[in-house]
């Protein structure tokens, strides 16, 4: 089988990044996707274990903040190009272990450029967040991007920190390299910390569902595919050292979404007693950002990407996904 490119991901095994490996590897039968994974507790190969044995699949249990097993990966595989998703991010997370974030966010993200410099890759495309940008009002206008970031926990400084790294080495290396700057995702295999995961699970074995503060905090909501479908595009015809934003164009409060996910939980499943019963505020999150928003226009209007799951839809398919995932 004679492959035309060879593709690294790291962080294949994740939320996104087993989205991202799993439509690479079956739209492109001609690259060679490699899923480098460092396997930790939010990575798990049942994510992408439909593609496990496709011929142009190989899966590298590594961390990218090992200088050696990089030099050992690019020498015996030498990709062409490399899809950046490995990292840390959960910012709760953060708070309680601010080095891991270093560690990982900064130096693995180091690591792979130095590598992608000295091995003459053709393509380093950096995924990061919207968080790098700080917080909004109510009243402010969306993130565009060119929106000076202003980031507000140890996770979203950690990843303006590597955004930084990949625009530098761009400039003092010539490395042909995209950045995207993601809302918050949500979808199947998605990691039961995170919020609408937690929610579900919560209401399926009827345990309180912890809202921070009063739940008044704003966030952006993308599924995950439409994600996926995004970096694909960025990947293949985004302007070398342009950043694209990528978001839901779906704020919702945190607490109106947790009612939304406890009111089609109970409506799927029948329920007799109203899930939003178990509804506990909790204390707030240090340094919690009130909102996120994304523009998301010069991604639709440059390379024509469109969002093709609607919130209701996505919501639906997350659901079912976990109820025959955690029954």
């Amino acid at each position: 089988m004679t492959l035309d490119k060879t593709i690294l991901i790291t962080g294949g095994a994740g939320f996104i990044g087993s989205h991202v490996v799993k439509r690479f590897v079956t739209q492109y039968p001609n690259y060679h996707v490699i899923n480098l994974d460092k396997l930790t507790y939010c990575g798990d190969l049942e994510n992408v274990k439909e593609i496990a044995h496709h011929e142009n699949y190989t899966f590298i249990k590594g961390d990218i903040c090992d200088t050696t097993f990089l030099k050992n990966v690019f020498e015996e595989y030498t990709p062409n190009s490399v899809i950046h998703l490995a990292a840390e991010s959960h910012v709760d997370n953060s708070i309680d272990n601010p080095n891991i974030f270093i560690q990982t966010n900064v130096i693995g993200t180091c690591n792979l450029l130095n590598m992608a410099n000295k091995y003459g890759v053709e393509r380093f495309y950096h995924v990061s967040t919207d968080e790098v940008y700080g917080a909004l009002g109510m009243d402010d206008a969306p993130f565009i991007e060119t929106t000076p970031y202003d980031p507000k926990s140890p996770y979203s400084a950690s990843k303006a920190a590597s955004d930084h790294f990949v625009r530098a080495y761009g400039n003092t290396f010539k490395i042909n390299y995209v950045i995207s700057n993601c809302s918050n995702n949500y979808g199947p295999n998605q990691h039961t910390e995170k919020l609408i995961p937690k929610v579900i699970s919560s209401i399926l074995d009827k345990n309180p569902i912890p809202v921070y503060g009063k739940g008044d905090n704003i966030r952006d909501w993308l599924y995950v595919e439409d994600h996926a479908k995004a970096i694909d595009l960025i990947f293949h015809n985004g302007v070398s050292g342009e950043t694209y934003n990528i978001g839901g164009d779906c704020e919702r409060s945190n607490l109106d979404l947790v009612r939304i996910l406890c009111n089609e939980i109970d409506f799927l499943l029948n329920n007799e007693d109203s899930s939003t019963e178990l509804i506990t505020f909790v204390e707030d999150r240090k340094g919690h950002d009130f909102r996120y928003a994304i523009d998301c226009e010069k991604v639709k209007k440059d390379l024509g990407w469109e969002i093709d799951t609607s919130f209701g839809e996505g919501i639906r398919n997350t659901i079912e996904w976990y109820i025959k995932k955690l029954k």
